[in-house]
């Protein structure tokens, strides 16, 4: 796809730092604000509920949260709870959905400015409707069927650097036995959940991490920062450091940097992980180099396939539940999704986004994310400091079956035959 405009699934009110699709209701949860400055921006998470109309997605907001001075830079969920980042500090969250009738407000009551319901199909803002969204005026609505409440129960001091702390990520592990947490300060720290007591706290990284994310058995922790590493973990115990360039000699030690990672699994393989890791350029030149994206077995971690992706810096990246899709977001504002057996690119839309892509999400292959997914291969959202989400499909590419391929075949055989006799009478 070349350069245009994608239709808004949603426009906030503040900027959008973070998006995950809670995989049991199937609600969209994006967060973010303007921080602690008093420019007006609000700081909240949103909640909202996405329905397939046709061929068409449409988000309504049925809830919005507020954060008061602290803006969510990124979020995990784990079962009905959210683990937001928020400064140097890591807040839980819990939330249930309420039966009600009549009309429902969008926001906690402790608020000052009523939320309620918008749906967006198909088109971005447009006249007064974009304008109030932008200045986050948003008229009630009436919902007779649900109604969230969002509960603050916790929050643990997650980054402790003495200028100015800051979470960059945040992970449940897969059996909601812990919570990780990584910083500024390049420390990884576990937390015991649901108590919250802390169970190990060592520097992965010299400088800030970058990204990490924890192994489905829960046996690995890969992390990566901006001191150029990628390590894999056990426990508190570096296990090994990789390297992606190893077998490319054109590559300058120290010239690129990793920017994310993420496990994910291979289709139709149970028990066969794969890892995947973004490389950026360290330093940006008149001529900007290629970015490269790097595909890992996940037991021995040895490197299996790495492939350019653009020189569009990464921003971000996602892997579906299945492990066939890869989604990446760029500081430019362009939307990717790859193939993930081979790292060519399936879909592209260039500057998608206003400003920087700061998270993806793949809706999740649950029973209501098959049902929202449509007739659609893959569904991603994505979120920017632009204010808006926006949905990204790969249509489900047509096949035949096999048996019809063999009967054109040999169609084509008695065709050829046919026409040998007619041209040459007597050759056959």
């Amino acid at each position: 796809m070349g350069k245009w405009r994608m239709p808004d699934l949603y426009r906030a009110p503040f900027p959008l730092y973070t998006i995950k699709v809670d995989p049991k209701t199937g609600w969209v949860i994006i967060a973010g604000g303007g921080g602690a400055s008093k420019t007006g921006i609000k700081n909240a998470v949103h909640f909202l509920g996405l329905e397939l109309v046709g061929d068409q997605h449409c988000a309504t907001l049925v809830h919005s949260h507020d954060t008061d001075t602290r803006a969510t830079m990124n979020l995990a969920i784990g079962g009905d709870v959210i683990a937001a980042g928020q400064d140097g500090r890591c807040s839980l969250m819990r939330f249930r959905q309420r039966q009600t009738r009549g009309k429902a407000a969008a926001k906690d009551g402790g608020g000052s400015e009523q939320g309620a319901a918008r749906r967006r199909a198909g088109k971005g803002g447009k006249g007064s409707e974009g304008a109030a969204a932008a200045r986050g005026n948003v008229s009630e609505m009436k919902d007779n069927t649900t109604q969230i409440s969002v509960d603050t129960f916790g929050e643990v001091q997650s980054d402790l650097n003495p200028q100015d702390p800051l979470q960059k990520c945040v992970r449940f592990s897969p059996d909601l036995s812990l919570l990780l947490t990584g910083g500024t300060d390049g420390h990884i720290r576990v937390w015991e959940y649901p108590s919250l007591k802390e169970k190990l706290d060592f520097k992965a990284h010299e400088g800030e991490i970058e990204d990490f994310d924890i192994s489905p058995n829960n046996k690995q922790l890969v992390t990566v920062g901006r001191d150029f590493a990628c390590s894999i973990w056990s426990g508190n115990q570096l296990a090994m450091s990789l390297c992606w360039h190893e077998k490319m000699p054109q590559i300058a030690a120290k010239s690129y940097r990793y920017m994310s990672c993420r496990f994910g699994k291979v289709e139709d393989q149970k028990d066969t992980l794969r890892l995947y890791t973004v490389q950026i350029p360290h330093k940006r030149d008149r001529k900007p180099p290629q970015c490269y994206l790097s595909k890992w077995d996940g037991q021995n971690f040895l490197p299996m396939l790495t492939n350019p992706c653009g020189t569009e810096v990464i921003s971000t990246l996602a892997v579906s539940d299945s492990g066939t899709f890869l989604g990446l977001g760029t500081v430019t504002g362009s939307v990717a999704i790859y193939i993930a057996f081979s790292l060519q690119k399936l879909y592209y839309v260039q500057e998608s986004h206003g400003i920087v892509v700061t998270d993806l999400a793949f809706l999740p292959d649950t029973p209501k994310g098959q049902s929202l997914k449509g007739n659609n291969e893959a569904a991603m959202l994505s979120v920017a400091v632009d204010c808006r989400c926006q949905m990204h499909t790969v249509r489900n590419r047509r096949s035949f079956p096999i048996w019809l391929v063999l009967f054109f075949c040999g169609l084509m055989v008695v065709g050829a035959v046919l026409l040998l006799q007619h041209l040459f009478p007597g050759f056959i």
